[in-house]
């Protein structure tokens, strides 16, 4: 059997295949390297996989995770699952090359994650050749959950967002300035914290704030991170994550005015990320 997962910061949604290409999915957290260490993706695995799941009938692995770039991230990750699986042969990428995979298959194109947090490439239908460095939710990650759940926070703090939409925020989390801070400074996965209000942004999109917030999100995203790919116009612009698919008609909105033809956006790559290893398998 064949188990395929699309690990984001947040969550982790697996695929098993068996020999009849049936798929089964199933759900856990996600195992950003930056955040989790081997053990604690080990005691993570044992706590939330399927009690079903024969992990010793594991064949094979592919695993692709968010901050999976450098060597030591790969062995984090690489370690953890196979302490888990131990039978399987074994392999670690970076969600980007999922999103590329699952995005364009053995094409070559332009491809974008638009999650909790954000990235892009340029990918030659086997590797990725260009990647302009999101710089992640710190300095960077433009147009992600994170970005937009930062903004709405940073307004609802300084007294930024209009007035019903800020009391409606108060019932919907009831957090005060010091129990935020909390969570951004002491507290593990402050990434996911802060991209969890982007729900509320789609929630309340109704609202001309929302609206904005969103878009101007998007346009730096494009602004400070897409148009320093070069001639990137000429690329269709496709992307996954679900930032990028709820918010797909003001993505799309901006991706035109950038002069860039909007191909595929969806929410979550892993039915065409097996459909891409079910048609590469020897």
């Amino acid at each position: 059997m064949i188990l395929i997962a699309d690990g984001g910061s947040t969550k982790t949604t697996w695929c098993l295949v068996d020999g009849l290409a049936t798929r089964s999915f199933f759900h856990t957290e996600g195992y950003n390297p930056e955040f989790i260490d081997t053990a604690g993706i080990v005691a993570s695995l044992h706590q939330n996989l399927p009690s079903t799941l024969a992990t010793p009938d594991i064949a094979e692995l592919y695993y692709y995770g968010a901050s999976v770039v450098s060597p030591l991230q790969v062995a984090t990750v690489t370690h953890g699952m196979q302490a888990v699986f131990k039978q399987a042969r074994v392999f670690v990428g970076h969600d980007l090359l999922a999103a590329a995979r699952a995005l364009l298959g053995q094409e070559s194109g332009f491809a974008a994650i638009l999650g909790t947090g954000t990235n892009s490439c340029i990918y030659n239908g086997v590797r990725v050749t260009h990647n302009v460095d999101s710089l992640g939710y710190f300095l960077g990650d433009e147009g992600s959950g994170a970005f937009i759940g930062k903004g709405l926070l940073r307004d609802y703090l300084r007294g930024q967002m209009p007035a019903s939409l800020a009391a409606n925020f108060h019932r919907t989390y009831s957090l005060e300035r010091d129990t935020i801070l909390d969570h951004l400074y002491n507290r593990p996965f402050p990434n996911r914290f802060i991209a969890n209000f982007a729900k509320f942004a789609y929630e309340h999109y109704y609202n001309s704030y929302c609206q904005q917030l969103v878009k101007e999100a998007f346009t730096l995203f494009f602004r400070n991170i897409i148009s320093l790919y070069p001639d990137y116009s000429s690329y269709t612009f496709n992307c996954v994550g679900s930032v990028g698919y709820h918010f797909r008609d003001a993505l799309t909105e901006v991706a035109t005015t950038h002069g860039m033809k909007v191909g595929k956006i969806i929410s979550s790559p892993i039915d065409d990320l097996v459909s891409y290893h079910l048609a590469v398998a020897p």
